[in-house]
């Protein structure tokens, strides 16, 4: 009997190695076929977007260039990023202002957006007071600074956006010096007018109160959900005066108004999601922009770019298999509390 078991277990040990020896081979089998799927999938995007790259004559060389002119009324709406803005005379107007680079680049055409909105609503004026969510390195605060305005410019503690990966990335202002812009605002006005606080954006102090405007240039589609970011444009309001602006852009689904990313690090906000918003807010006494959420055909913004994105053009972009853009959203406060 004692031989029999010893046999068995002999037999069973032997098995047992034949098994971990298969196992061991077919993980090296997945982790090359895994190399050769992401290989492969680097490869398509590589093709993908050299085959539907416009020719370059239509944008390698940025926006045209047109002398400098005062921004008329342009932004009644809420709205996309369109081609046609960077084509306008007001956008190199605000290029040059603001020292951005002449790109096809959806991150310019928000800051644009921003101080287009708000110069067209008498917001930027010496004397008003500015507060900045999730800066990073925009140069916003220092335009609105040298325009006379008051900033309490805030982004996430250092910890937090390095755990995200927004210092890697460049994205995250560790602090007032990371925010100079000596070209467009100067040292003793930027010192005597702009501060810096950390902020999260989902728990907003409430001694952030009383501003003539804020804003965020896609900040809050990070905060973790839908919801929340949703939630933290409607806080925003109660840091304003009575008819105080405030300006948002986030990230726009152009695929689909059902299926979207509503959780995560990235989520991708539907028509529906913002019509939503506007009858939550209007039924508060607030007062949006109405929405134009009309694509724009043009052949600059056609294009949609894959990872890993490009520096231009980068008007529409294909995230985890839905395509986006910004959007933009005007919103003034209730005119009395």
């Amino acid at each position: 009997m004692f031989k029999t078991w010893t046999k068995l277990l002999e037999d069973l040990r032997a098995r047992f190695i034949v098994i971990a020896d298969q196992t061991e081979a077919n993980a090296e089998r997945l982790d090359r076929l895994a190399g050769q799927i992401e290989t492969l999938r680097r490869e398509n995007r590589v093709l993908i977007s050299a085959l539907s790259l416009p020719p370059a004559a239509l944008w390698a060389h940025g926006p045209p260039h047109h002398p400098a002119e005062a921004p008329s009324a342009v932004f009644g709406c809420s709205t996309l990023c369109r081609q046609d803005s960077f084509d306008q005379p007001y956008f190199a107007t605000w290029i040059d202002r603001l020292g951005l680079g002449r790109s096809y680049h959806r991150k310019n055409w928000e800051f644009v957006f921003i101080c287009q909105a708000l110069s067209e609503r008498g917001a930027i004026q010496a004397g008003s007071r500015a507060l900045g969510f999730g800066v990073g390195l925009e140069p916003l605060s220092a335009y609105f600074a040298a325009q006379g305005c008051e900033v309490v410019a805030t982004d996430l503690p250092p910890e937090r956006a390095a755990a995200l990966g927004w210092t890697e990335t460049q994205q995250h202002a560790a602090g007032l010096e990371a925010l100079r812009r000596p070209r467009i605002c100067d040292a003793d006005a930027f010192d005597a007018r702009v501060s810096f606080r950390v902020c999260d954006m989902n728990a907003v102090p409430d001694d952030l109160d009383g501003f003539d405007f804020c804003w965020s240039a896609c900040a809050l589609e990070h905060l973790g959900s839908i919801d929340a970011g949703l939630s933290f444009i409607e806080r925003s309001l109660d840091c304003l005066r009575p008819g105080g602006w405030a300006i948002h852009t986030t990230e726009f689904n152009l695929s689909s108004n059902d299926a979207t990313l509503t959780e995560g690090a990235t989520v991708l906000y539907r028509r529906r999601d913002l019509e939503a918003l506007v009858e939550r807010l209007t039924a508060q006494g607030h007062q949006v922009a109405p929405l134009d959420l009309t694509e724009g055909q043009a052949p600059v913004e056609r294009y949609i770019d894959v990872p890993p994105y490009r520096e231009m053009p980068h008007l529409r972009l294909l995230l985890e298999g839905y395509v986006t853009t910004s959007v933009g959203l005007i919103i003034r406060k209730r005119p009395v509390d």
